[in-house]
């Protein structure tokens, strides 16, 4: 099966440094395989053409058809276990044995059991679930939910967000790959502000130290100039990654109180210990009213994803909200319930803070001074790099960035590059630090190998 290696946002599929990587790395079992591959799928921006197949994915590893191996430090978020743990696959062969399918108003116990271990590992009372097959079905629950329970429609979310690639999440989104090409009008009511971007402040602060909130009190100001606002919806920390500046969620959260919002909270990419605790908002002290988790859920073997809801807000029993064919499907409950077990028994939450602290600590220090590093920022196993030409005004140095990427993948290292210019890894929880270490000392090489044109 193909599989996409690279996630290099704002590269176009004929960009001198993705050609240059097909015509020299590509072996002959993979070549054919990317042909038929590309022949046979529609294309879009970040997924097709690919450039590479697998033929294994196991732990931190995956192989293509050639025999070369990588670690995967992106995985699309789902890996936070590894590939193809044995206790998650024997888990899920014995479930096809017992139940392999319920049809929809037929309950089991394997998502009975995870609907209420959900509502044990959620903080404050999330206590009511629903399941999808997908993150953006479960914002599109969350969406739902909140404008049932509020009797409003409009939503105040961030620019450069990504909240799924349906046309609510991507309404709500503010990545312009999922929006500036479909035709008409995306969902009424969505209303956006700055990110908070604390690297690249759009208020002009230096950093976090020197915040003054101007991005919290933006929302605050939107809320109450709109005043019919159903939800905030936002992800805890941006994946890009950015992390939010101390107090911006107890100053949102604040203002959706003030103002008859709901705070909703996007972990689908940062949930389940990714970030060095179980949810990312955690870090921040507060309560959101919804969470919707999904990617890592299925242990990177079966797609599921869940909106959590406060107890207070299951109002929508007389009419549909998620009529989903798989919503509790015992095989894929199975699979979230194991993972989360697995997460638990293994310590893979502390794990994921002590190595993430280890990763950026060893960041700062080998590329202290470098000229063509920006920021170096992150929580737990997803941090990131910012390449720039200048480090005074911090130009973007996306170029620099793609080339770097690829020199790292050709030393055995997949990972993802956002906004074009921020090299982003995040490894499964379970990598051994010596395999981490690897990684660090190929993304650093790479990055002084490459400070000139």
């Amino acid at each position: 099966m193909t599989h996409q290696i690279v996630h290099t946002e704002g590269e176009s599929n004929t960009s001198s440094a993705r050609q240059t990587w097909l015509q020299e790395s590509i072996g002959p079992k993979s070549a054919p395989l990317l042909r038929r591959d590309a022949d046979a799928f529609l294309h879009q921006s970040l997924s097709s053409p690919c450039v590479s197949t697998i033929a294994k994915a196991e732990g931190i590893w995956i192989e293509d058809l050639d025999g070369r191996r990588f670690m995967d430090f992106h995985g699309n978020s789902v890996h936070h276990i590894g590939y193809g743990h044995p206790r998650l696959i024997a888990a899920i062969k014995a479930q096809l044995d017992d139940l392999p399918f319920a049809p929809r108003r037929f309950t089991n116990d394997p998502a009975v059991e995870l609907a209420e271990k959900l509502a044990q590992i959620a903080p404050g009372d999330l206590e009511k679930t629903l399941f999808t097959t997908g993150g953006s079905d479960a914002n599109e629950v969350a969406l739902k939910i909140a404008r049932a329970a509020t009797g409003r429609f409009k939503t105040v979310s961030f620019w450069d967000a990504f909240h799924g690639a349906g046309m609510g999440a991507a309404s709500v989104g503010g990545e312009a790959t999922f929006r500036s090409h479909i035709a008409g009008p995306l969902l009424p009511g969505a209303e956006h502000v700055a990110p908070f971007a604390c690297y690249r402040c759009p208020y002009g602060h230096a950093g976090p130290d020197s915040c003054g909130l101007a991005c919290a009190n933006m929302v605050d100001y939107v809320l109450g100039r709109e005043g019919d606002v159903a939800a905030v919806i936002a992800e805890p920390m941006r994946a890009v990654p950015y992390v939010p500046p101390p107090g911006f969620w107890k100053a949102v959260r604040a203002a959706c109180d003030r103002h008859g919002a709901l705070l909703i909270m996007d972990e689908i990419p940062t949930g389940l210990g990714k970030t060095g605790r179980m949810f990312a908002f955690e870090h921040d002290d507060i309560q959101p009213d919804i969470v919707t988790l999904g990617k890592a859920l299925g242990g990177g073997i079966l797609p599921i994803a869940a909106c959590l809801a406060r107890r207070e807000l299951d109002v929508c029993g007389d009419f549909a909200i998620g009529h989903y064919t798989h919503e509790k499907n015992p095989v894929t409950a199975r699979a979230a319930l194991t993972t989360i077990q697995i997460i638990e028994d293994e310590g893979l939450i502390e794990r994921s803070a002590d190595l993430g602290h280890h990763a950026m600590t060893r960041l700062n220090e080998a590329l202290a001074g470098v000229p063509t590093v920006g920021d170096i920022r992150g929580r737990g196993l997803m941090f990131g790099v910012e390449i720039v030409e200048d480090r005074t005004d911090k130009s973007p140095g996306n170029a620099r960035a793609e080339r770097i990427y690829y020199a790292c993948l050709a030393a055995g290292l997949s990972f993802k590059i956002s906004q074009g210019c921020v090299l982003t890894l995040s490894p499964p929880l379970t990598i051994e630090r010596a395999d981490l270490d690897r990684a660090l000392d190929i993304v650093i090489s790479a990055i002084k190998d490459n400070q000139t044109e």
